[in-house]
């Protein structure tokens, strides 16, 4: 898919694409970013890496300061490539090493913690603010950009999402068991919109898209139509 004469209605527009785990956010938001010629902020892999830093430095949650002397450390790029978007902490490429069963357990603790959750809340919303971004994650149009130009929020049955994470779990040469990877959704989920502070759910104003049927082409030429349509309707 390629882009030609980018309408100048996205120009230093702010986009979000929220949605539960294996919606296919991720993709989407980097693909439509890459066709707008858009930054892509994968605000999920903020929160994976502080899992990963949090794992590696054997992190109590519940120790303020140990917490805090971790986010201090925290030192984050993205560089968008053919294969994936891939993520930086320093200079250490660990796009693999925050996509793993175990990070994806401890991910949700994480995501739960207040001062990890204002910190890299504000962290993204600066990155944000300069506007010609995308942002993906669970909270992206309710909490950190919810003055976004546009937002949408995708869906999918319990079935395709854990398929599909299947299929990315195969491709790792992770275990792939449908079983555990629709319980894990399911836990996933059930952490996701049942915390206090920054849970996922649909912002009033987002446009919802159901990628069950469709194809990574198809979710992301529905999703650049409906922003297309939304920013013209916004004059």
């Amino acid at each position: 898919m390629t882009a030609t004469n980018i309408p100048p209605e996205f120009n230093g527009k702010v986009i979000t694409i929220d949605g539960p785990a294996g919606s296919g956010k991720s993709t989407t938001a980097r693909l439509l970013a890459t066709r707008l010629g858009f930054e892509y902020l994968d605000t999920g892999a903020t929160y994976r890496t502080v899992a990963l830093m949090v794992k590696r430095g054997n992190v109590d949650l519940a120790d303020d300061d140990a917490v805090n002397a971790t986010l201090a450390q925290f030192e984050l790029r993205f560089e968008a490539r053919a294969d994936a978007n891939h993520v930086f902490l320093h200079d250490e490429d660990i796009t693999s090493a925050i996509r793993t069963p175990e990070i994806d357990k401890l991910v949700s603790p994480v995501a739960a913690h207040v001062g990890i959750r204002k910190f890299l809340a504000a962290w993204q919303r600066e990155r944000a603010a300069q506007g010609s971004v995308v942002l993906e994650g669970r909270d992206t149009g309710t909490v950190v950009c919810p003055n976004a130009d546009v937002k949408i929020f995708l869906e999918a049955s319990l079935e395709t999402r854990a398929r599909r994470r299947q299929r990315d779990f195969r491709k790792a040469g992770l275990p792939d068991s449908l079983d555990e990877l629709q319980k894990d959704i399911v836990r996933r989920d059930r952490a996701d919109t049942e915390r206090a502070h920054g849970p996922l759910k649909c912002a009033d104003d987002a446009v919802v898209v159901d990628t069950s049927d469709l194809t990574i082409d198809a979710q992301v030429e529905k999703v650049y139509n409906v922003c297309l349509e939304r920013l013209n309707a916004r004059g």
